[in-house]
């Protein structure tokens, strides 16, 4: 039978603090992106230009629900390392980390695409578009090399620090699902 590794206290660990602030701050980062990318809609007649394809709908909306799923998964996964369960965290970890991969895999290629199509110096709308894609996947990215250090750090066992990592990362990938879906909502909203 495993045993708890986080005790009841009065306080949340120093690491729930910190993503706490992290997320405070990227999401009023990428809240002023998503508020410039919108503003600058407004002030032109046609956005995106002419010169620009319409944004796809159909991959951004399936990829985001493929990131959606993954914070469940890690959610879970600081739950069994709450309860002592280090392989079952590391197992659920590694999922998400494939998953997440895949779609930080698809989102440069499709990144890469638009590039080859239009340039982020074209226009208002392409410097936007690129901006806030850019700065998200940049989020992926930091989250992977979490789960990247999570999983070697788990390979070593559970110590209470490393369960409240666990949590971390947790509250980490809920943050970015949503912000993907709201950079999603908003980098597609020409086309709806």
């Amino acid at each position: 039978m495993s045993t708890a590794l986080t005790p009841r206290r009065g306080t949340l660990p120093n690491g729930i603090w910190a993503v706490a602030l992290v997320i405070a701050t990227e999401g009023a980062f990428l809240g002023c992106l998503i508020a410039s990318y919108l503003f600058l809609a407004t002030r032109v007649p046609e956005w995106p230009p002419p010169s620009v394809p319409e944004p796809r709908v159909l991959a951004p909306v399936l990829l985001s629900v493929l990131l959606v799923l993954t914070a469940p998964l890690v959610y879970a996964a600081s739950s069994f390392a709450r309860r002592g369960r280090a392989h079952a965290a590391w197992l659920l970890v590694f999922v998400a980390f494939l998953l997440q991969a895949e779609y930080l895999g698809a989102q440069i290629y499709f990144f890469h695409d638009d590039l080859s199509q239009f340039s982020p110096t074209g226009s208002a709308y392409a410097s936007a578009y690129f901006t806030l894609l850019g700065a998200h996947h940049a989020h992926v990215l930091a989250g992977l090399l979490l789960d990247v250090w999570l999983l070697l750090r788990l390979l070593g066992g559970l110590t209470p620090y490393r369960a409240t990592a666990v949590r971390v990362a947790a509250w980490y990938w809920v943050f970015v699902a949503g912000m993907g879906v709201l950079v999603t909502l908003t980098v597609i909203s020409p086309a709806l």
